[in-house]
């Protein structure tokens, strides 16, 4: 009786000890408990969606992937598999388990270390949340003490919810909406017995029992999950079996991502990480809707990266990237398995792909290919004619003959995918951007900065500064309205010589094609960009003026150039800066600002900023609407007059001039039946090339779009081509056979966007606006007319500006300039 006496005394005195103990414990660590506001309003890292305005994901940003999901829409088989797997007694223990404690404390007593296992799901989302995963006594008491205190808090399935979107399954997944994403492409309601399984059995050992880093593991751990569900009679022996026998078969599946437009995505997430933090930007699950259409965007990247392979095809083919094997110094074919294995070092750029030629067919003219995930394909002959040898730029080599004159077996080769088959290809050298503008209130509906992201992240759209050439000149025609000008106003279209007594050298800029007509008519002159008439008009008015008129349309004043050159474009703008100026024209005259962010919305849905741009339109300056008012830096007239002589770049003399008729620098858009079938001739744009063809441009819009396209190399010093003139900037605009220029480089990646992007935008006509008068003119002269056949049209005035002498025979035309040296 003694010795039962002094157990029990003994066990009460461990008891009482034990329960201080405890309760220091928990004295010394409560501080460090979380409060319930924390438990219930755990913020879980979430990535950053971005996503056109009709909602296709253009990409998604932050290391954790995690889609979070509500513990009624996770399948019961897979809640039964981690119960069964990770807490069998989750239901009935009140955040510890004591078998699982006693377990853990035997090993401690067998290996003298503190060994994992015995945690419960309640102890396994404190340590997730608060804790690190050191095996420490300290760890391991607040782990239980955080376990309790959460259990005193939450319900048992507000536990396991969390538990569910929190836990760790290994290549950046958290929770299981992202395992079932990131593993098998799925959502949760698609996965099968044996794929709930699998990713049930990640928890233990995310990063080595993964089924694609180790998938044998992955199996064993599989089974380990399907074998502790049946012994719980969560499933019957069929379906053990059957999951059991499953194949694995996953791969890292990528967010949905449905739209590929980089570049977009890229400046939304630097504006995002600007605004928010890289914390709330990356981790907080917001979505962000930009202002781009997904049909416009997927146009402008096919126009950018079409266009420059047509510029590289035009130039020669510059040889295979690597030869395996050559037959003509006696090396041996590869086996397709060593070729596969080599291919691995090429990566995709772009529409190209890396494939090696296994052998040529000469009966049939046809190559046969093997890429890097070994599927074969056939190269036809057709798809490798183009290949002239490179030379230089302006030089190319004789036309091959059969396809043996270009690749041989053992070559690497690039190719793209067309409507035609595999086609021969190069990553172009030149680079390109596209950007397009709504002009009612500055969205940016489409940017492309390059011809791939993965190869330069250079965004030129919105980054490179450029020589702008002749997409100067409407805003020097806009300047010169204002200063006395008008349409019909003649200017001496003939050669400047102006000696420079400072350098000692004459200044000769020419135009291009060097082509002089004489008195031509402002309207003429713009349409044909004519050089030596814009710096007329630009000496006319003095440089400092028409530098600060220029500034009415966006562009930096200490950034122009104060010389006349400016006049030929010498000023450097990005894309998007051009595109802004020429929205001042197609809007009415307003001056608006680009912008990319649409709105954003938290990861409970809720908006939490819309943009607010401001707005181009007359109704809004005198407050009928609740809109911001962009401000007005030209007048509707002015901008409707620069309009109608950028539409006669686009269709020239048209139906006014039949007999003589001629053609603007755009005449290319004529062509287009898809542009003419919904803007019909409401089309306005201008051609810019710079002095040795460094910069191509070409900008232009319709009522509700305008968009700028660039062409050009990213090295300053190399150019696209050979041109006809090298002695002023604005090189050649009507670019002739075998040379580049805006009108043949830029202009059809224009037409192929705007094929597109016509479609879902305004294209109205170009209305009158009020405040003008119109009169017939004879068209040599400027002045009045009162015939009626093809030597006269109507033109637009400002009024007090229209001309008021009538054509005789007798009188002779007032040409501006016509004082200058000539010769």
């Amino acid at each position: 009786m003694k010795v039962l006496k002094w157990i029990l005394y003994g066990v009460l005195i461990a008891f009482a000890l034990g329960s201080l103990t405890v309760g220091g414990m928990y004295l010394y660590y409560k501080d460090e408990l979380p409060s319930v506001a924390e438990l219930r309003e755990v913020r879980l890292q979430t990535p950053m969606q971005v996503y056109s305005s009709d909602g296709e994901m253009i990409a998604q940003f932050g290391e954790i992937r995690r889609i979070p999901v509500s513990l009624d829409n996770v399948p019961q088989p897979m809640v039964d598999a981690f119960l069964a797997t990770e807490d069998q007694r989750f239901f009935d223990h009140v955040g510890i388990d004591p078998i699982g404690v006693a377990r853990a404390f035997f090993q401690l007593l067998v290996t003298g270390e503190i060994q994992s296992g015995g945690s419960t799901i309640t102890q396994q989302l404190a340590r997730n949340f608060y804790l690190t995963f050191e095996q420490t006594w300290t760890r391991k008491i607040k782990e239980a003490f955080i376990a309790l205190h959460i259990e005193s808090q939450l319900e048992k399935n507000e536990i396991l919810e969390l538990y569910l979107n929190k836990i760790t399954f290994g290549h950046r997944a958290h929770g299981v909406g992202a395992a079932a994403q990131v593993y098998y492409g799925k959502e949760l309601n698609q996965l099968t017995l044996a794929e709930m399984a699998m990713i049930a059995g990640l928890p233990k050992a995310p990063s080595t029992m993964n089924p694609i880093s180790n998938p044998e593991r992955a199996r064993d751990r599989r089974a380990v999950v399907l074998g502790r569900m049946l012994a719980e009679d969560k499933i019957t022996d069929a379906q053990y079996q059957a999951a059991l026998a499953a194949p694995i078969r996953t791969r890292v599946h990528s967010a949905e991502v449905t739209m590929n437009a980089p570049y977009l995505a890229e400046m939304v997430r630097a504006e995002m990480v600007a605004r928010y933090g890289e914390d709330t930007a990356y981790n907080s699950g917001l979505k962000v809707f930009t202002t781009a259409n997904a049909k416009q965007q997927r146009a402008a990247q096919r126009a950018v990266q079409q266009n420059l392979h047509n510029y590289d095809e035009r130039h020669g083919y510059r040889g295979v990237e690597a030869q395996l094997w050559s037959a003509e110094e006696g090396e041996e074919k590869l086996p397709v398995a060593a070729v596969v294995a080599q291919l691995e070092e090429f990566r995709s750029i772009g529409l190209t792909r890396p494939a090696a030629v296994l052998e040529i067919t000469e009966a049939e003219q046809r190559a046969t290919l093997v890429f890097a995930d070994g599927e074969q394909a056939q190269l036809a002959w057709a798809n490798v004619a183009w290949a002239r040898p490179f030379i230089n730029r302006e030089r190319q080599g004789q036309a091959p003959a059969t396809i043996s004159d270009v690749i041989s077996p053992g070559a690497v080769i690039r190719v793209r995918a067309t409507a035609s088959g595999w086609r021969l290809a190069q990553v172009p050298e030149p680079s390109a951007a596209i950007v397009a503008l709504r002009p009612s209130d500055g969205g940016i509906a489409a940017a492309v900065g390059g011809y791939s992201f993965a190869a330069s992240q250079y965004n030129r759209a919105v980054q490179a500064e450029r020589q702008v050439g002749s997409n100067i000149k409407p805003f020097i025609y806009s300047a010169a309205l204002e200063n006395g000008f008008t349409l019909a106003t003649l200017v001496n279209d003939a050669p400047i010589n102006q000696w420079n007594p400072g350098s000692g050298i004459a200044w000769r800029p020419r135009n291009s094609p060097d082509v002089y007509e004489g008195p031509i008519r402002v309207r003429q002159a713009l349409a044909k960009s004519k050089n030596v008439v814009s710096v007329r008009l630009l000496r006319a008015m003095g440089v400092a003026t028409v530098v600060d008129y220029l500034t009415n349309f966006g562009f930096n004043y200490d950034e122009l150039p104060r010389n006349e050159s400016l006049s030929l474009g010498s000023a450097s703008m990005t894309p998007l800066e051009v595109a802004r100026g020429y929205a001042v024209f197609a809007n009415g005259g307003y001056l608006i600002e680009p912008y990319f962010i649409e709105r954003i919305v938290d990861n409970q849905e809720q908006l939490i900023f819309t943009a607010r741009p401001k707005v181009a339109c007359v109704e809004c300056q005198s407050g009928e609407r609740e809109v911001l008012p962009a401000p007005q830096v030209i007048t509707e007239q002015n901008a409707f007059l620069v309009t109608q002589a950028m539409n006669s770049a686009v269709w020239g003399g048209g139906s006014w001039a039949h007999k003589t008729g001629w053609n603007g620098t755009a005449w290319r858009i004529q062509r287009s039946d898809a542009i003419s079938k919904h803007a019909g001739r409401n089309v306005a744009g201008k051609t810019g090339t710079t002095n040795d063809v460094n910069d191509t441009w070409f900008s232009g819009f319709v009522s509700g779009l305008v968009t700028t396209g660039w062409v050009g190399f990213d090295n300053l010093e190399n150019a696209l081509g050979s041109t006809t003139m090298n002695s002023n900037l604005d090189s050649d605009e009507q670019a002739i056979s075998g040379t580049e220029a805006g009108a043949k480089t830029a202009l059809p990646m224009w037409i192929d966007f705007m094929e597109t992007a016509v479609e879902d935008v305004a294209a109205e006509p170009f209305d009158v606006p009020p405040g003008l008068v119109s009169a017939r003119i004879d068209l040599a002269t400027g002045k009045l007319s009162r015939a009626n056949d093809y030597t006269t049209r109507f033109e637009y005035f400002i009024p007090g500006t229209a001309p008021t002498e009538y054509v005789d025979n007798s009188s002779s035309p007032t040409v501006f300039g016509d004082d200058d040296s000539i010769f």
